[in-house]
């Protein structure tokens, strides 16, 4: 279990604070007791110059941790290997293969991780591991793996394929999230949440045995989500009491104002320079 955690918001849409800088992205830097861990890394643009205002020591990273394969979460893991050396890389297999968003008219976009492989990767790390399955990166940090899908209202949260013409849809199974066990309660760190707010939320449940969870920050992809799958998000998060929650990334405007409108006693800006902290 963890003692004291510290969440700052180091990549995010949106900024609140002088000289910092906002981008289509996500990037987390946790302070989990003594260990040091980077929970995506954006796009790539503004990691380091938001490190550096934020005061935050990219060059100490002990471990980074991969969401999915999306060039808006990876981007900048090159700035982190330069800053930092080899350090341990967890992440899905699938997230180093090819991955392309449709667009209205050819050629399709590729969104995926350009310029990585695995022996690259293998050259640049400490250790690279793989996380098909739940796996735990220091005693009360653990990723999901593989989430199950096992509603009828959640989907991926786009028009994302594997294939440069945009036959052969993605599945996104790379997609997983983070959860912190400490004395308050689970904290849940998403990237996408590409699998769904409610299938995440449900699967960390299911894996620590808990009926509620503390807190939920990160990217939520509601941007095109249906009134029921806005209905179902908001009631799951109800259902097992979170008191913290910071929609963020893409999870969109009218997503995040509606669940500001459900849970506003809950809600927290999850920005550039936002700092969420449990002592004790």
């Amino acid at each position: 279990m963890i003692q004291n955690l510290r969440i700052t918001v180091l990549a995010e849409n949106t900024v609140r604070g002088a000289d910092l800088l906002a981008e289509h992205g996500l990037a987390f830097w946790i302070d989990a007791d003594a260990h040091r861990i980077l929970f995506d890394t954006g796009q790539g643009s503004v990691l380091r110059h938001n490190a550096e205002r934020l005061r935050i020591p990219l060059e100490t990273t002990e471990m980074v941790a991969i969401s999915h394969g999306h060039f808006d979460h990876v981007g900048g893991l090159t700035d982190v290997l330069d800053a930092a050396g080899p350090i341990d890389l967890y992440l899905h297999p699938d997230a180093l293969g090819e991955t392309y968003h449709r667009e209205k008219q050819p050629p399709h976009r590729g969104i995926g991780m350009a310029g990585f492989d695995e022996q690259t990767l293998q050259r640049r790390t400490r250790r690279l591991i793989w996380t098909r399955q739940p796996t735990e990166l220091i005693e009360g940090v653990h990723l999901t793996g593989e989430i199950p899908r096992r509603n009828d209202f959640e989907d991926t949260g786009g028009p994302f394929f594997l294939d440069a013409d945009c036959h052969q849809p993605d599945p996104l199974l790379d997609d997983q999230a983070m959860y912190v066990e400490t004395a308050a309660g689970i904290v849940v760190v998403l990237g996408c949440a590409h699998s769904g707010v409610v299938n995440t939320l449900d699967y960390v449940a299911e894996l620590t045995g808990r009926d509620r969870i503390y807190a939920v920050l990160g990217g939520m992809h509601l941007v095109r989500a249906t009134p029921r799958r806005l209905e179902a998000t908001a009631a799951t998060l109800k259902r097992y009491g979170v008191r913290k929650l910071g929609a963020a990334h893409c999870t969109g405007i009218r997503a995040t104002t509606w669940l500001w409108s459900q849970l506003p006693n809950e809600c927290f800006e999850c920005c550039v320079g936002a700092v969420f902290t449990l002592d004790g």
